[in-house]
């Protein structure tokens, strides 16, 4: 038995897992109750006691509520209402927060790899003049940092405002990451002054040029979060953002959004089916 006792304990994880993979995480529609369980990575996770986020609060109102996807981790919950706190205080506007994650978390039909353990939100660098109406929640207007040509950035649209936003969320201490277009990553470079740490958080990634991505680190106490890999030393302003302008970026991104057959969904932590089972 000592010889089997392995594979076997492999066998029952992943037969544990398996209605996690199967299951649609969008016909749940209410978070698990009990304590709050980040669960796994950001792209292959869950969270367990979810809370919502309000529709609307100081400074910030919630998009698309529909989707049912304003659910996440106290500590994020919390990192939007200071943020609009801010907004609010320097007369900024109302942000406009996007997706965080589903009631239980787990993958998305569309739109996103991540936001699956409670610990990611998509904030617009546009921001509304006076409350957004329930229909223009519903199909909101986005605004591009860059102009047409897709490659540089609009001063007139990311100015001083935007850009003091990215700053004061990279400077929360609960924040791991910020994924953001690498041309405005390049401005950020460009136009920060005085203490650059805060730099080293915003990570250019494809796309992020209407919304800034933040992620939050794994909260105290949640010994089943698996944390995403570690940010390289430095403020990311030298060569490692300069490869996102060159021909390799290019082939890469080619690579990346050719059309392909869909990936095989991945196995969630096994402890994500209790969470996705509970009443």
């Amino acid at each position: 038995m000592r010889v089997v006792a392995g594979p076997l304990a492999a066998l029952a994880a992943l037969l544990a897992a398996a209605p996690a993979i199967a299951a649609d995480w969008t016909t749940v529609t209410t978070p698990s109750p009990g304590p709050v369980r980040v669960i796994g990575k950001t792209a292959q996770g869950c969270i367990g006691g979810a809370r919502a986020l309000p529709p609307q609060g100081v400074g910030y109102q919630t998009l698309r509520p529909a989707r049912l996807r304003q659910f996440g981790h106290p500590d994020t919950i919390r990192l939007v209402e200071a943020l609009g706190r801010w907004s609010a205080a320097g007369g900024h506007g109302t942000l406009l927060i996007a997706d965080m994650g589903q009631p239980r978390g787990g993958p998305v039909p569309s739109g996103h790899a991540s936001h699956q353990s409670g610990l990611d939100v998509d904030i617009w660098f546009r921001r509304a003049a006076q409350p957004l109406s329930d229909a223009e929640r519903a199909q909101p207007l986005a605004v591009d940092m860059l102009r047409p040509d897709g490659k540089t950035v609009d001063p007139a649209r990311f100015g001083a405002v935007e850009l003091a936003l990215v700053r004061q969320a990279a400077t929360r201490p609960e924040v791991e990451r910020i994924l953001i277009n690498p041309a405005l990553k390049q401005a950020a470079c460009a136009r920060a002054t005085g203490d650059r740490a805060w730099l080293r958080r915003l990570r250019p990634w494809w796309g992020h040029s209407a919304h800034f991505h933040v992620r939050i680190s794994c909260p105290a106490g949640q010994a089943e979060c698996e944390p995403g890999p570690a940010i390289p030393p430095g403020d990311g302003c030298g060569t490692d953002l300069a490869w996102w302008f060159s021909a390799d970026a290019v082939k890469a991104a080619l690579e990346r959004f050719k059309p392909r057959e869909p990936a095989p969904p991945k196995i969630l932590p096994a402890a994500c089916a209790d969470v996705l089972a509970a009443p």
